[in-house]
């Protein structure tokens, strides 16, 4: 089965960054924010940038000065940093920032001077090849490299529906579909990740980082729920008939706040050893 490139949204975008930053795993950070203290300024190279959400989550739980390096393949999403540029450090020290427009897993030597590189919800967007390629480069720097938000497949709503797992199902083969010849990881890239970064002679920690919508998500809830249904049924048409009733009741709880989601992620930090 062949599909287009998935290519984020900004309005999108601007909908989940509050939820991402609750979920991403703080301890991760504290782990690397010590070793940065030799490094003035900090030069973060962020992949998959978008819009900036990791640089405004980031920056202000980094001590001193910082400059960003923002790369995304769309200009669109880079054209909107501007407006929500990368906050203060910590200690109120300012932060710089650029833009870049380039191919995350064809880096080259792009990375030269990064004192971190980090990404957010992009390893799943990969297939095997480029995610190899993606995590020797960012290794080769020989500096922190962290990973957030990397799907695992796993979904639970409450309350539960049998219904619930054959979307599951669906859904997590679409993420894995053949996009221009690519075989995209999906759920499987937090796993290749580790291993992938562990066979490089990195530490790695792998921690959860799971959304959890509840009442106060109910636009979130709504839009995730619209397309994870409709990429489920994208990918097994038979699902259409059944899945128009079970998407109106689930969308009426979500607007009534009676429904809360936990969408599974995992955040990766690797060191060099």
């Amino acid at each position: 089965m062949a599909s287009e490139p998935a290519r984020a949204s900004a309005p999108w975008l601007r909908l989940r960054e509050a939820a991402d930053a609750s979920a991403r795993a703080l301890d991760l950070v504290e782990a690397v924010a010590p070793g940065l203290a030799g490094d003035r300024p900090v030069v973060v190279h962020d992949l998959g940038a978008g819009t900036g959400s990791m640089a405004r989550w980031l920056a202000p739980r980094l001590e001193g000065p910082q400059h960003w390096v923002l790369v995304d393949r769309d200009q669109d999403l880079l054209d909107l940093v501007p407006q929500a540029p990368p906050p203060d450090a910590a200690d109120g020290t300012p932060s710089t920032y650029e833009t870049r427009r380039g191919d995350v897993t064809r880096l080259g030597p792009g990375l030269e001077g990064a004192a971190l590189v980090t990404a957010s919800a992009l390893l799943d967007m990969m297939d095997p090849d480029e995610l190899r390629r993606f995590l020797s480069s960012c290794a080769g720097v020989g500096r922190p490299l962290l990973l957030t938000l990397s799907v695992t497949g796993g979904v639970d709503l409450d309350p539960a529906e049998p219904f619930d797992e054959d979307v599951r199902v669906a859904f997590n083969a679409h993420q894995r579909r053949v996009v221009d010849g690519r075989r995209l990881l999906g759920p499987d890239a937090a796993a290749l990740a580790a291993a992938v970064l562990g066979g490089l002679g990195l530490r790695v920690t792998v921690r959860d980082s799971p959304w959890r919508l509840g009442p106060g998500d109910r636009e979130l809830t709504a839009e995730w729920l619209r397309g994870w249904v409709g990429a489920a049924c994208e990918q097994v048409p038979g699902l259409a008939a059944p899945a128009r009733a079970y998407a109106a009741r689930r969308l009426a709880q979500a607007a009534s706040e009676a429904l809360s989601v936990t969408v599974h992620h995992q955040d990766l930090l690797a060191l060099p050893r």
